[in-house]
């Protein structure tokens, strides 16, 4: 089963929000939404700035626990790396 590590933020370089589903644009929804209660909803953090695509949820949940234990710049670098503009990458999955 496919699965995915995602990074939400609430602007560039803001609050980061670092979450694992098995269905990525669902799971945006629900955040962008305001469905998801607790830190993303009370941080506003909607944007999509950064996934990671799985074959199987147990190594999804193994990076999401590894990038959330990272310096907060080792987050940042990593968003850069991957989406130096930080759009919404929401609708590119569309």
């Amino acid at each position: 089963m496919r699965s995915y590590v995602y990074i939400l933020s609430n602007k560039k370089e803001g609050v980061l929000y670092i979450g694992v589903t098995s269905n990525l644009i669902k799971r945006i929804y629900e955040h962008k939404q305001g469905f998801v209660d607790g830190f993303s909803k009370k941080y506003n953090t909607k944007d999509l700035v950064y996934y990671e695509t799985f074959d199987d949820i147990e190594n999804a949940i193994l990076r999401e626990k590894k990038l959330k234990n990272w310096h907060r710049q080792w987050k940042l670098n990593l968003i850069n790396d991957f989406n130096p503009s930080w759009i919404d990458l929401y609708n590119s999955l569309l």
